[in-house]
């Protein structure tokens, strides 16, 4: 297959062994393979390999890129920490994303075909790791990536008009919701309407609110937090700042808005955005259009003190006999007729032209463009 294409894999709850690493070389002998990772470019040709199989035996993260617009991101979570029904609730009946388990694991894939796009190749180095902070998001029970993946829904219309938001807002979004957005563009607009209501915020944003749940935790419970942590395992934090998180005050219930809702208000966000845009290129406009005139003022002012001096430089740019001579010629006879209209002697600038139009008579490539002044 011709065009570029670009793949990344990361392993992040278990690190691949060297068997791990003999298999997935025999996929590809250029790939560069660590570990924990498992990336490679295609210029020409295709990926050996199957992507879903990928995941579901050694990746936790997978990232696809195609220069014709295809674009997906694979994360896999593990089942006990994941509800799928919870996560069922805000995937639509579309291609855009699409669940599954395998084992003891759950596995996401989000694709997006964006074939009408005029975007310069990205080779798709940096996606991966401003995309990572979704997965562990995910296990402690930040769910607004799901949010957005509802959102790509309703841009395709395949939500209808009526049914409500999946959370009662986005909003702030991190850096990496941030990431997501452009990585699938998502409609911005769109985006300022779902996060004009802030979700719940994230667990760690603040020390003081988790301080009092995990002073409240039972001895049971640390111990055992402990006893994982010293065993390495890789995803304790993310447990605990799940159960911090549900153990967080209940904030105030915020009304929920349908997609109609949103919809209309992302037009409000639009038209606002569109004439502040608008407003803005016109400003930008008359700045240089200012800027211009300044320029064009201070030119005629320093040709007028330069006198006869510059009818001498106008013979000597039409004896070039060329078309830069020319250009430089006409320039300067330019200047001067606005110097004359300004101070009213257009007469006797035409007076002089008319003899210089004598002068040259036999330079007709000259005289033509002289009669255009």
């Amino acid at each position: 297959m011709g065009g570029n294409q670009y793949y990344e894999f990361r392993a992040i709850d278990r690190p691949l062994n060297a068997n791990d690493v003999k298999a997935l070389r025999a996929l590809s002998t250029r790939a560069r393979i660590t570990n924990t990772s498992f990336t490679n470019s295609y210029q020409w040709g295709d990926f050996k390999g199957d992507p879903v199989e990928l995941m579901e035996q050694w990746f936790d993260l997978h990232l696809y890129l195609a220069s014709w617009g295809t674009r997906c991101l694979m994360i896999r979570l593990p089942r006990r920490l994941v509800d799928q029904d919870q996560v069922d609730a805000f995937l639509c009946a579309d291609d855009t994303a699409r669940v599954w388990t395998k084992g003891d694991n759950l596995i996401l894939s989000i694709a997006l075909d964006a074939d009408d796009l005029d975007d310069e190749w990205d080779d798709g180095t940096g996606w991966l790791s401003e995309l990572a902070p979704l997965r562990a998001a995910l296990l402690e029970g930040d769910l607004r990536v799901l949010y957005l993946v509802w959102l790509m829904a309703v841009e395709a219309d395949m939500v209808e008009p009526d049914e409500t938001e999946p959370l009662p807002g986005l909003g702030p979004l991190t850096a990496a919701l941030e990431a997501f957005a452009d990585f699938f563009y998502i409609d911005r607009d769109l985006i300022a309407a779902a996060t004009e209501h802030g979700a719940r915020p994230g667990v760690g944003t603040s020390d003081a609110d988790a301080a009092p749940v995990i002073a409240a935790m039972t001895d049971a419970e640390k111990t055992g937090f402990l006893r994982r942590i010293f065993e390495g395992d890789a995803i304790v934090a993310s447990e605990l700042r799940k159960l911090v998180r549900a153990r967080l005050p209940t904030a105030a219930p915020q009304a929920v808005r349908t997609v109609r809702d949103l919809c209309a208000r992302a037009d409000e966000f639009r038209q606002a955005r569109e004439q502040a845009e608008a407003a803005n290129a016109l400003a930008e406009q008359q700045r240089r259009e200012q800027e211009a005139e300044r320029a064009r003022r201070n030119r005629l002012a320093e040709i007028e003190q330069r006198g006869e001096q510059v009818w001498a430089e106008i013979e000597a740019e039409i004896q070039k006999r060329n078309v830069r001579g020319y250009d430089g010629a006409l320039v300067l006879l330019g200047d001067l007729k606005a110097i004359a209209e300004q101070k009213g002697a257009t007469d006797a600038f035409a007076q002089r032209v008319d003899a210089l139009r004598r002068r040259h008579n036999q330079k007709y490539t000259f005289v033509e463009r002289l009669d255009l002044l």
